[in-house]
C-alpha cells in the first residue's frame, strides 16, 4: 500500500502541520488572557448545558460567576456523578449535557476501576481537539521526520475492531482505541504512526491477546530501520521495550529472515535485514533500540512521577541525544496541561479547555471545599485539580496532583506530581509526592539511581516496605544508607510520617532489591493477563498482596536489628541482609529519637 493510500501523502502531511502549529498558537496566545478565557469556558458550558437535568438542578440559567458557579455546584467525584452518567448510558437524553455521547472512554486504569466518561461532540471540538493537536506541536516543529507513514511505533495504540458498549449501544472503550476521524470528523487526527505499515496487523490474533499484538507490531517495526520516533505517552511501555527486544530477539530475527508474522507467511523474507539484526548480537549484548534504529531521534510520554526516576537513563537506549519531550497532563476526563515548548516536564494550563480550580494537595477535598483559582497559584506547591467542562464534568476531582513550575505568558505551567491517593496506615497520609520526593532526594545524595521501585504496607505494627531495581548493584552499605535516608527525608515531607514514626505507630522502613527486569516480568505478566498496554501503568503504592508477590517473588523480607545505638531520623543506622540479586535494609533508631 503507498503512502498516500495509507493517508500520509504530502497533501495530509502539509494540513496536519498546520493544524498543529494553529492550535498551538492558539493556546499560547490564550494564555495571555487567561483570565477572560476562564470566564468564557465557564459560560458557555452553563449556555450550552443550561436546559439539562443536571443544569436545572443547579441553577445553570443564574449563575454569572465562578463564586455563583461555586456555591451553586458542590465538588464531585466519580461516584458522585456514576448515577447521572449510567443514565445517560441506558440512553436518557438531556441529563448532564444538552449533545448526546457518541462514545464512552473508559478510564485509564490508574484507579482500577472501568468509568464511563461521556464524550460528546461539543466536548471533543473545544475542550479535547485544541489540547491534542498542540501536545504534537514541539515534535513536529522540531523532528519534523516523524510526520510520515512509517517514521512512528505508536506503542499507544489499540485499535479495536468491535467495541464493548453501553446499554444505548454507545462504543466504550479506551481513548487510543478511538478513531477520531470516523467518530468525529477529524482526518487529521489520525497520531503519527497510527498509519505505519505495522499498525494493522496482516494476521489475525484475539483482540484481548495484548502482549501477542505487542510482540507482532514489534517485529514489523525491528525490520524496518529507519524509525524516527517512539510514541509511548505511558512510559512504562516506553520502559519494557528494551526488555522486550531482548525476550523476544531470536524470533523476531527468525521471522524476518523467513518473511513470517507470528508463524504465517504474509511477507516477503527479508534476509538481508535479518543478516544486520545478526550482526549487531555480535557487537552488542544486549541489543537495545539505538542499535536497532541508529536515527531514531524523540521519544514522546508522561515524563513525571515514577517515571523520572528512571527516564535519564532509559533514554540512553534508545539513543545519545535522543530526546524525551512530555505528553500532556491529561485523563480520560479531560485536559489538564500541554507542553507548547521543549520543556522537559511542564506544560501550561490549557485555558480554553476547562474552567480550573485547585485544593492545596494535602487538604481532602469533599463538597464544599474551599478551591483556589489558576492565578492564586503558588510556584513549588502542589494542588489537587478540579476541573469543569461542556461535557458534563462539573467541578471534578480526577485525583491528580501537579506541582507548580512556573508560569508562562501568563499562565501557570505544572508538572505532574502523582495521583491523590494516600496511603494511610497509622496516621502518616503518604501522598505518591512525598515518597517520590523522598527517594529522589536519597538517590540524590548517594549517587546511585534505580529502574523502578514500588512500595507497600507491612507487619503488625505497620512499616513501608520498598520494592526497588537498582540501575547498578548496590552494596550492603549503600543500600543500608538509602533506607535511613529514606526515612529520614519521608519525615521531612510528611509531618503525618514523621509523627507516627516518633510515637512507634509505624516502624523502620525496609528495602528489598529486586533484578534489573524485575518489573518489566512484572509489566509483561500484567499485560499477558489481559490488561491492555496503555493501561499498565507504574504502580508506587501496591495494596494487593498478589500483585505484590508477582512482583518480588515469595521470599520474606527480614529487618534486622540496630549494630549500634539509637540515632534521629535523620541520620539512622541501617542492617542489611544480602542474598543474591536481593537484599534487603532496614533503618534502626526508636522511633522517639528525634533531632
Amino acid at each position: 500500500m503507498s503512502t498516500a493510500e495509507r493517508g500520509w501523502g504530502d497533501a495530509h502531511v502539509k494540513a496536519y502541520r498546520e493544524r498543529v502549529f494553529r492550535e498551538r498558537d492558539l493556546l499560547t496566545r490564550a494564555a495571555g488572557e487567561a483570565a477572560q478565557w476562564q470566564q468564557r469556558v465557564l459560560e458557555d458550558l452553563l449556555e450550552f448545558n443550561a436546559g439539562t437535568e443536571f443544569g436545572r438542578a443547579h441553577g445553570f440559567g443564574r449563575i454569572r460567576t465562578v463564586d455563583d458557579f461555586r456555591r451553586a455546584v458542590p465538588v464531585h467525584g466519580y461516584d458522585d456523578l456514576e448515577p447521572w452518567i449510567e443514565r445517560m448510558a441506558a440512553g436518557e437524553r438531556h441529563v448532564l449535557t444538552a449533545d448526546a455521547p457518541v462514545v464512552y472512554f473508559t478510564s485509564s486504569g490508574s484507579t482500577g476501576a472501568h468509568k464511563k466518561v461521556p464524550v460528546t461532540p461539543r466536548f471533543m471540538a473545544t475542550t479535547f481537539f485544541p489540547f491534542f493537536y498542540a501536545a504534537w506541536a514541539p515534535m513536529v516543529e522540531h523532528h519534523p521526520d516523524v510526520v510520515g507513514p512509517d517514521a512512528v511505533l505508536n506503542l499507544k495504540q489499540d485499535p479495536l475492531p468491535v467495541p464493548g458498549t453501553t446499554k444505548d449501544g454507545r462504543p466504550h472503550l479506551g481513548a487510543s482505541q478511538v478513531d477520531f476521524g470516523a467518530a468525529f470528523g477529524e482526518p487529521l487526527s489520525a497520531e503519527p504512526g497510527t498509519r505505519a505499515r505495522w499498525a494493522a496487523l496482516p494476521v489475525d490474533v484475539a483482540a484481548d491477546a495484548h502482549l501477542e499484538k505487542a510482540y507482532l507490531r514489534l517485529r514489523l517495526a525491528v525490520e524496518h530501520p529507519d524509525l524516527r520516533g517512539v510514541i509511548g505517552i505511558n512510559p512504562a511501555a516506553v520502559a519494557a521495550l528494551p526488555h522486550q527486544l531482548t525476550t523476544w530477539w531470536d524470533r523476531i530475527v527468525r521471522e524476518i529472515r523467513d518473511g513470517t508474522v507470528g508463524g504465517a507467511r504474509v511477507v516477503d523474507p527479508n534476509p538481508a535485514r535479518a543478516a544486520e539484526l545478526d550482526a549487531l548480537t555480535r557487537r552488542f549484548d544486549p541489543v537495545r533500540p539505538a542499535h536497532v534504529w541508529p536515527r531514531l531521534r524523540v521519544v514522546f510520554c508522561w515524563t513525571g512521577g515514577v517515571a523520572a526516576l528512571y527516564l535519564p537513563r532509559l533514554r540512553e537506549e534508545y539513543g545519545i541525544g535522543v530526546e524525551v519531550l512530555p505528553a500532556p497532563i491529561a485523563a480520560s476526563e479531560g485536559p489538564t496541561a500541554v507542553t507548547l515548548d521543549r520543556h522537559p516536564r511542564a506544560g501550561s494550563l490549557v485555558v480554553t479547555a476547562s474552567l480550573y480550580e485547585f485544593v492545596p494537595a494535602d487538604e481532602p477535598v469533599g463538597p464544599d471545599v474551599a478551591t483556589l483559582r489558576a492565578h492564586e497559584l503558588e510556584p513549588g506547591r502542589e494542588y489537587q485539580v478540579i476541573y469543569s467542562h461542556v461535557g458534563g464534568l462539573y467541578r471534578y476531582a480526577g485525583g491528580d496532583v501537579v506541582r507548580v513550575v512556573d508560569a508562562l505568558g501568563g499562565v501557570a505551567r505544572v508538572e505532574y506530581a502523582g495521583r491523590a491517593t494516600v496511603s494511610d496506615a497509622a496516621g502518616e497520609r503518604l501522598r505518591e509526592s512525598h515518597v517520590l520526593g523522598a527517594v529522589t532526594a536519597a538517590l540524590d545524595e548517594s549517587g546511585l539511581e534505580v529502574r523502578n521501585l514500588s512500595c507497600r504496607v507491612v507487619g503488625g505494627t505497620p512499616g513501608y516496605e520498598f520494592a526497588v531495581a537498582p540501575t547498578t548493584p548496590w552494596s550492603d552499605a549503600e543500600t543500608a544508607r538509602i533506607a535511613r535516608r529514606l526515612d529520614a527525608h519521608l519525615a521531612d515531607r510528611s509531618a503525618g510520617y514523621r509523627a507516627a514514626r516518633a510515637e512507634g505507630r509505624l516502624t523502620d522502613p525496609t528495602l528489598r532489591l529486586l533484578d534489573a527486569d524485575a518489573f518489566h516480568r512484572d509489566w509483561h505478566a500484567r499485560v499477558e493477563e489481559g490488561t491492555r498496554p496503555a493501561q499498565v501503568k507504574d504502580r508506587l503504592f501496591r495494596t494487593s498482596d498478589a500483585d505484590w508477590h508477582r512482583l518480588v517473588g515469595d521470599r520474606a523480607t527480614t529487618a534486622f536489628p540496630p549494630a549500634e545505638g539509637h540515632r534521629p531520623v535523620g541520620d539512622r543506622s541501617a542492617a542489611t541482609s544480602g542474598s543474591g540479586d536481593r537484599a534487603t535494609a532496614s533503618t534502626s533508631a526508636h522511633p522517639g529519637d528525634r533531632p
